[in-house]
């Protein structure tokens, strides 16, 4: 298996086990970006514990999933895009106003499409949620 983008294997193994409706999924292996994704997935309620262990070969994190997530995945490829912007990638790629997040690597870190449209800065696409 050939991994080149950790955050969209993350992502998707998220997605596959709230499919199949695990109560928590191990994702690895792991980076900064993916512990930060996480965190704003946590912030706004998507998924619950984020564990890091650490194996002696990178790390990986146990995350509790609490069954709220219909659909994530990564944006590829990753988007730059100017807070002005924002609202015309939300139509795109989320179902409807107020449902989900968009989430934005900006220059102030890893954050929600709300939160970078209250601080008015732009960053790059990473993943939608919702």
């Amino acid at each position: 298996m050939v991994m080149l983008d950790l955050l969209s294997n993350a992502l998707i193994a998220i997605k596959n086990a709230e499919a199949m409706g695990k109560r928590q999924v191990v994702i690895w292996p792991v980076n900064r970006l993916i512990y930060y994704t996480l965190r704003t997935l946590q912030r706004y309620g998507y998924v619950g514990e984020v564990e890091y262990v650490d194996d002696g070969r990178g790390g990986k994190y146990i995350v509790q999933l609490l069954g709220k997530i219909n659909d994530i995945g990564p944006i590829r490829p990753r988007y730059p895009v100017k807070y002005r912007e924002i609202v015309q990638w939300e139509q795109k790629f989320l179902p409807a106003r107020q449902i989900g997040i968009l989430v934005i690597s900006t220059s102030q870190g890893v954050m929600s499409h709300i939160e970078a449209k209250e601080r008015k800065i732009g960053g790059v696409l990473l993943a939608y949620v919702y």
